[in-house]
């Protein structure tokens, strides 16, 4: 890998959404530092993508790094919001998170066993995923209602977006990065 296929415009959004990530652990939530550095960091995960296509600047490591950088954001979003969404939320919206969960690592693991290697897909149900499970920190401030609604809409294209995942994988005879949909060949 040459040194140019790192060092890119995309690569440095991505890279500015791994540091937030690490940035946000320190933050308090609700704060507004949090809620600056949160945006900025969903901010960067729409755009790394999109900028590394119009530049020509897509390439494998890009797509590892977005892996890895969304990975921790929502692993640092979940443990700074797990607090308050504990006592906002029903109990029932936990046993299906942990299902996604567990589908999840259902998904990664066949996907690592099948092409030998880490295999994530940036579908367009897993963006919707993303999408709508950023906003839910958002929600926190309104109260318990909008964010067991929001939960539950996460919690619903999660699984549809893993199911999915896994079914592309499934049919797939080599890992295919650009693999958007189902329903889009």
């Amino acid at each position: 890998m040459k040194r140019s296929d790192i060092l890119t415009w995309p690569n440095a959004i991505t890279a500015l959404r791994l540091i937030g990530a690490v940035c946000m652990i320190f933050l308090t939530l609700p704060g507004l530092a949090f809620y600056i550095v949160y945006t900025v960091c969903g901010a960067s995960d729409a755009v790394d993508g999109p900028v590394a296509r119009a530049t020509g600047q897509t390439s494998e490591f890009g797509a590892k790094l977005d892996s890895i950088s969304d990975l921790l954001f929502h692993a640092v979003m979940l443990i700074k919001t797990f607090p308050l969404l504990y006592k906002a939320l029903p109990k029932w919206i936990w046993a299906a998170v942990a299902g996604v969960l567990v589908l999840r690592a259902i998904c990664y693991t066949f996907a690592a066993v099948k092409f030998r290697r880490f295999a994530s897909l940036h579908t367009y149900l897993n963006k919707a995923t993303g999408a709508t499970l950023f906003t839910v920190p958002y929600f926190l401030l309104w109260g318990d209602v909008p964010t067991a609604v929001i939960s539950f809409t996460v919690v619903g294209i999660a699984v549809l977006a893993v199911i999915e995942e896994l079914i592309l994988h499934a049919r797939a005879s080599a890992y295919d990065p650009a693999a958007q949909s189902l329903f889009i060949r």
